[in-house]
């Protein structure tokens, strides 16, 4: 969804028409998967990354709602622990056994965009904690926050091989309600330059938004990428830290860890 305009290509295109599935880094740099080893990212059923997660819990992947709205869990594999997406040999592809969605979730740019993949197996990358509702102060206006995706590096470019991050700083939330109308921020924040240049983009929807060691957004969406005035926007996880908690911390039925 990341990118209302560009992003609408992706997940939920059909049923929301809101910036989708889609995003990647625009002016940023590789990153390390050994210094980020909880950022995962989606394939859908014919084996083409096209959303971005983190790995909250050995057996839980925490990405964006417009990402897996109207997707069967057999259609959706996890790819972690692999920076360049053609090292075939890195890492391990993890099958999903569940699809968690926000109750309330209709499209990104409403909020709630949200959800949680249940992994068949735990994975033993370590996973990242996610921001809770005493964390307030990680999005206060300035706080320079770390993007992370392999979706595209130019707004109608490809999308990248390797991780990528780029270094977005939060912007206040009356400058995102003047660029974004219909904003909200109880539930969103926005970052990125007034100049643009540097954000997310189309394949880095659902990745992870970190800082001090937190996960503190999940690229959700925006208007075309790096846009002058056009800022990404992003789920604000201290928000549905109190709606995550069930999902994330309780132990898949059925399912032995290895």
């Amino acid at each position: 969804m990341r990118r209302l305009l560009v992003l609408v290509l992706s997940a939920v295109l059909a049923s929301t028409g809101v910036a989708a599935a889609d995003e990647q880094v625009v002016g940023g740099e590789r990153a390390s998967i050994e210094a980020n080893p909880w950022v995962v990212y989606l394939l859908d059923d014919r084996g083409t990354q096209f959303c971005g997660g983190t790995i909250v819990a050995p057996q839980k992947v925490l990405t964006a709602a417009h990402c897996a709205l109207g997707r069967a869990p057999k259609d959706v594999q996890v790819v972690a622990g692999r920076e360049d997406k053609q090292d075939r040999e890195a890492g391990v592809v993890a099958a999903v056994t569940d699809i968690w969605i926000h109750r309330q979730y209709v499209s990104a740019d409403e909020g709630e965009d949200i959800a949680v993949l249940t992994l068949k197996k735990a994975v033993r990358y370590t996973p990242l904690p996610f921001a809770e509702l005493t964390d307030q102060a990680l999005y206060e206006p300035g706080r320079e926050l770390r993007a992370l995706g392999w979706g595209r590096t130019s707004e109608n470019g490809k999308t990248s091989r390797y991780l990528m991050q780029a270094t977005v700083p939060v912007l206040p939330d009356d400058y995102c309600v003047d660029t974004y109308p219909h904003f909200v921020k109880a539930d969103m924040f926005c970052a990125g330059y007034d100049g643009g240049k540097i954000d997310t983009c189309q394949g880095d929807s659902g990745g992870p938004i970190v800082i001090d060691g937190k996960l503190v957004g999940v690229t959700s969406w925006g208007e075309g990428c790096a846009r002058r005035g056009k800022p990404g926007v992003y789920v604000r996880i201290s928000r549905y830290a109190k709606d995550l908690h069930p999902v994330v911390d309780a132990s898949p039925p059925g399912v032995v860890d290895p």
